[in-house]
Formats: C-alpha cells, sequence, structure tokens
C-alpha cells in the first residue's frame, strides 16, 4: 500500500479544468505539498485567533472572508495577512472569482504561496475539491492479475503464467463483459472499504495473449468492452487441478484475500483440460452477486437438510 505526495502543482494540473481554477500568484511555491486531504475556510485566523489553525489543508476565501477584510484597515490588514502567511500553507484559492487585494498579494509573492481563483461558489468548490483530494490521498496499490467486469461485478483474475487467464478474459469479453485491466490491475481504497480497479492509461485498451501478441480490444471489439474503473467485488484464482488439495463442493465457507486491507471474497477454480474457465468465472460473478443480496443458496440447501433432520428426529 501507498499514499501518493500531493503537491499544490499535480493538484492543480489534475483539476484545473473541473474546480476552474486560474493560477495569479505566487507560482514560485507549486512544489508545497498539501498534507492533509480536506480544505479549511481561514475565517478565524484572519479575524486574529491563532490558538488552532488547520494551516496543512488547502485555503478556501469565500464571501464572509473577504468582505470582513476588507471592513479592516490597511494596516490591520496587513497584520492579518502577516499572521496568515507565517504558517506553511499549501496554497489559497478565491471562490466565486473574488480578487484579493494587492497587499494579500505582495505577502503571497513574498511567502511563496500559490494563489487561485475559481469561478465556483465556496460551498460547491469545497464539495468538488474535497472529493478530489480524498481521491488523491487514497491508498494505491498494484495486484498482479486481470480484471473483467461482469455485469456489474468486478472480478480479479489470478493466477500463474500460462493458466488460461487471458482466454478466459477473451471469451469473457465475446460474450459481452468489459475488461477494466490486463495483467496488472491498479487499485484504490476509497472511503476507507470500497476497492476501486483499473489499468495504466498507456495500457488501457490493450491486451496481450501469447502466441498473437497485442490486441487492441476496444477496436475488436467496440467501446462496451472497455471500462475504466471498477468496485473489485470477487478474486478468482486460477490453479492447475493437481495443485488444490480440497476443492470446495459446497461452498458455505467464504474465503477472503485482502487488498489494501479490505477483506474480498476469493473463490479458487481448479483448472484441467476441457473445463470452461470463462463459464465457471461467470457463474462465480453472478453467485457473488446474489450473496450481495442476501441469497446464498448453500447456506439454503444446509437449513433444508438441518431442517427435514430435524423433522426425522421427531418421528
Amino acid at each position: 500500500m501507498q499514499r501518493d505526495v500531493v503537491t499544490v502543482e499535480r493538484f492543480y494540473t489534475h483539476h484545473a479544468s473541473g474546480l476552474d481554477l486560474n493560477l495569479i500568484a505566487g507560482a514560485s511555491g507549486l512544489k508545497r505539498v498539501i498534507r492533509e486531504p480536506t480544505v479549511n475556510r481561514p475565517g478565524l485566523i484572519v479575524t486574529g485567533f491563532t490558538r488552532y489553525f488547520a494551516y496543512k489543508r488547502l485555503q478556501v476565501i469565500g464571501n464572509a472572508e473577504a468582505y470582513y477584510l476588507k471592513s479592516l484597515s490597511p494596516e490591520e490588514r496587513l497584520r492579518r495577512y502577516e499572521t496568515f502567511f507565517s504558517y506553511r500553507l499549501p496554497c489559497v484559492v478565491f471562490s466565486r472569482n473574488l480578487r484579493p487585494d494587492k497587499l494579500f498579494l505582495k505577502a503571497a509573492e513574498r511567502a511563496q504561496v500559490p494563489i487561485f481563483r475559481s469561478s465556483l461558489v465556496t460551498m460547491k468548490f469545497i464539495n468538488l475539491a474535497t472529493l478530489a483530494l480524498e481521491m488523491m490521498f487514497a491508498p494505491r496499490g498494484t495486484e498482479m492479475g486481470s480484471m473483467v467486469d461482469i455485469l456489474g461485478v468486478g472480478v480479479i483474475l489470478r493466477g500463474e503464467s500460462g493458466i488460461g487467464k487471458s482466454e478466459s478474459v477473451l471469451a469473457l469479453i465475446e460474450r459481452g463483459y468489459s475488461l477494466v485491466a490486463d495483467d496488472i490491475t491498479k487499485v484504490t481504497l476509497v472511503d476507507g472499504r470500497d476497492v476501486i480497479g483499473t489499468s495504466s492509461e498507456v495500457t488501457r485498451n490493450h491486451m496481450e495473449v501469447r502466441g498473437i501478441g497485442i490486441i487492441n480490444v476496444a477496436a475488436m471489439f467496440g467501446v462496451k468492452s472497455i471500462r475504466v474503473e471498477q468496485r473489485v467485488d470477487l478474486v478468482i484464482t486460477l490453479k492447475a487441478w493437481n495443485e488444490v488439495e480440497d476443492v470446495d463442493r459446497v461452498g458455505i465457507q467464504q474465503e477472503f484475500v485482502k487488498i489494501l486491507g479490505v477483506d474480498v471474497p476469493n473463490i479458487t477454480i481448479p483448472v484441467r483440460p476441457g473445463r470452461d474457465l470463462a463459464r465457471l468465472i461467470e457463474v462465480a460473478a453472478f453467485q457473488t452477486k446474489l450473496k450481495s443480496v442476501g441469497y446464498n443458496p448453500a447456506k439454503e440447501l444446509n437449513d433444508r437438510l438441518i431442517s427435514k433432520m430435524a423433522a426425522a428426529a421427531k418421528l
């Protein structure tokens, strides 16, 4: 598991369009690091209260702060600015296209703090920026295996090289399902509970098929055969038949694997010539979907057998 360093420059590059960000001062400070994945309105600090200040966050100045600062004399305003910029701020955003005064811009340039303007209303900007920061701060990792979307069920296929992963993925795509990633799946933990899988942008749409080479899945099967990202709901491990000691014939006990600290259901499918792996993977995904809504056929059958035995014991 890893967490990427989120600099102001990276935040600006990735979200300038969506948040309508325009850099107006402090370009020399773009390498500053945003240390917390949320936003702060510095209302208290500009009024002079310095006991607590969430300075590690992206700072947003809206109408309330702007009008308060305008009410101060230039001398008092300058003192508040000096106090504000004495902290190691990542950056400041003025929402609603508000214009900072010259004293503010000069103080920002001296402190090398980037200043942005956005046309978005304050609360909308805060909501969108918070979501963007949460995604950028989310724990990330990689899983060795291909990923497919089977009717909304995200399935990662794992197994030794040559076990049949690519052939299974191709068969599933032919049946109308979608490829998420080939060979290596990039995973991100969202909200501390959902593992989202995707592929590298460089290799997206492409697959390696042994004996054929690289194919463009979107060009061959259509754009519906590609899904950019999908929640990981199931991991299927393909193993040679003779390597599986105990084949699960009932399915009451659910196995799990940890991905980014989250338990994800895992099913081991024994592989041998003649088995339709794509069909088995498809059925495993359908089974997972049923279990997610509370229906477990193995438990249902087990409860029915116990009920029958209990009835027979009373006779």
